[in-house]
């Protein structure tokens, strides 16, 4: 009886042993790294497509037109370095570290995208030198806008225009939607021009808007090409950002991103 009672014991024992190291067998290959979600484009007053680089590891799998945006990628988060390249060549255009500094500089700052949420990440003109480029780092808040509404951004990229107003003309009615919006800044933001931006969205009535943009709110419109802010169809229940860039001729075109 003893040696039945110690063999049944002992069996209990292992059978205990063998349960708990499967479950601290954790295999880390099983589990989804962490990552954060970034969307590229280009702002850039030169014609060429870019692609876009995370340390040295290329991102984009198509170069990103002037006035294009890539899909939300898949990228590294905290400290990171973001490059971008021209064309088909090798050499970095522009860089700048994000997360590696606790102040803002030019060529870094504090702070770096996060793993789990999504960004956006514009190549544009300097603001200090139209004619050198760089990086400005945007949050995305993609939560759903109001029932009925869209969420709108507005993004002011056009170099050499210190400053900008936006109103919204839809179903024949105007109002103010921006009075100022600083060179590299979005609409409402809090951390204006500081290369990292909260970059609000704004809950409008869905359905076709037209965007009339000043540089200042006295002046007379600017000279959007192409009807790039007339008549866009915005959809309940989706998130729209707006930017204006300059081409290399000083033209300024309006782009429409859906989020």
């Amino acid at each position: 009886m003893k040696k039945n009672t110690l063999l049944f014991f002992s069996s209990i024992i292992a059978f205990s042993a063998c349960h708990k190291t499967d479950y601290l067998d954790v295999n880390a290959g099983d589990r989804p790294p962490l990552s954060a979600n970034i969307r590229f484009v280009n702002a850039r007053t030169a014609p060429a497509g870019i692609q876009f680089w995370t340390f040295t590891q290329k991102v984009t799998t198509d170069a990103v037109a002037p006035g294009a945006a890539s899909p939300y990628v898949a990228t590294t988060f905290g400290n990171v370095q973001i490059n971008f390249t021209e064309g088909s060549g090798t050499a970095y255009k522009a860089s700048r570290q994000f997360g590696n500094s606790a102040a803002y500089t030019a060529s870094g700052g504090p702070n770096g995208p996060i793993a789990g949420y999504y960004h956006t990440v514009f190549a544009a003109p300097s603001k200090n030198d139209a004619a050198k480029d760089t990086l400005l780092l945007f949050y995305d808040n993609l939560s759903a806008p109001a029932a009925g509404k869209a969420a709108l951004r507005f993004v002011h990229l056009a170099a050499g225009i210190a400053g900008v107003s936006v109103r919204l003309q839809q179903q024949g009615t105007e109002t103010t939607l921006y009075n100022t919006i600083t060179y590299g800044s979005a609409g409402g933001s809090n951390l204006q021009g500081a290369a990292y931006d909260s970059a609000p969205f704004t809950n409008v009535n869905a359905g076709t808007i037209s965007l009339i943009v000043r540089a200042g709110e006295d002046a007379a419109p600017l000279p959007i090409q192409q009807q790039g802010l007339t008549n866009i169809n915005l959809e309940a229940g989706k998130i729209y950002t707006v930017f204006i860039r300059k081409d290399a001729k000083g033209l300024i075109y309006g782009s429409v991103i859906v989020q």
